[in-house]
């Protein structure tokens, strides 16, 4: 009975050590394979700085375009205006007040800060207008070490009885002008840090930034092969209508020469 309870607590003693070897494999299993994704995540980083250099030189090289591109762009009437109207995300920010400010738009400009991981800023020029004072409104985005972002705005100057603070009704000429609609200037207007934002505030940032921005073009394009669109319809009816006259001016003349022969018959 002894030798049984000496021989249980050998097998017991032999089965912990077994156990405290594997744990111990495992334990150095998982710190090499720290150490492998630390190695990782150091390459990661380099090619990220990698990219960003990349992407500054670039940004540098696209300059000179861009400020091409916007000279063509004041050419065109309501160029900036139709693009956004025609953007899925963007057209429902402007309402009807908006869209008669957006007339005045001569120039967008998006422009990444030199250390591209630090921020950027959408400046929208207008030319003089009947709104407000400034020519010149520029949003900035700078993101800070913590993971939040501070955002700056240019104080909109609005002429009296023009301004547009969040939808809120205001005094024309004696005259109430209902703003029901939430403006875009209330999202211009906004600096909350992102943390405390609405994620659609960092959102529409981002969709002018890295969609709008880069081909304005192909929504303002949209609009018009829309309108084509719409014109060869109407014509199309328009050519139906004609045929439909036709038809029923034949039936008229079979129906006149009929009567004519039972007129003669009789």
């Amino acid at each position: 009975m002894v030798a049984d309870k000496g021989k249980k607590l050998k097998v017991e003693k032999s089965g912990e050590e077994e156990n405290h070897h594997i744990d111990e494999e495992l334990v150095l299993s998982i710190e090499k394979l720290q150490e492998i994704q630390d190695e990782l995540e150091k390459i990661n980083e380099e090619a990220s700085d990698k990219v960003l250099e990349v992407e500054q030189k670039y940004n540098e090289v696209r300059k000179p375009v861009y400020d091409k591109r916007n000279d063509i762009i004041k050419s065109i009437p309501d160029f900036w205006l139709t693009a956004f109207l025609s953007h899925p995300a963007l057209g429902n920010l402007l309402n009807e007040e908006d869209q008669k400010v957006f007339k005045h738009l001569t120039s967008l400009e998006v422009e990444d800060f030199k250390d591209v991981k630090s921020g950027y800023s959408i400046t929208f020029n207008f030319e003089s207008n009947p709104y407000f004072e400034d020519t010149k409104l520029t949003k900035t985005f700078t993101f800070l070490d913590e993971g939040t972002t501070e955002i700056t705005a240019t104080p909109i100057k609005w002429k009296e009885g023009m301004g547009l603070p969040n939808g809120v009704s205001h005094e024309k000429k004696g005259n109430k002008r209902p703003l029901a609609e939430e403006s875009f200037f209330t999202w211009f207007s906004n600096t909350q840090p992102k943390d405390m934002m609405d994620d659609m505030q960092d959102e529409i940032a981002e969709i002018i930034k890295e969609d709008l921005w880069p081909n304005p073009l192909s929504y303002f394009n949209n609009e018009a092969d829309e309108e084509e669109f719409e014109g060869d319809d109407a014509e199309e009816g328009d050519k139906e209508g004609d045929d439909s006259e036709e038809d029923d001016d034949e039936q008229d003349e079979d129906e006149d020469d009929g009567e004519d022969e039972e007129e003669g018959d009789e």
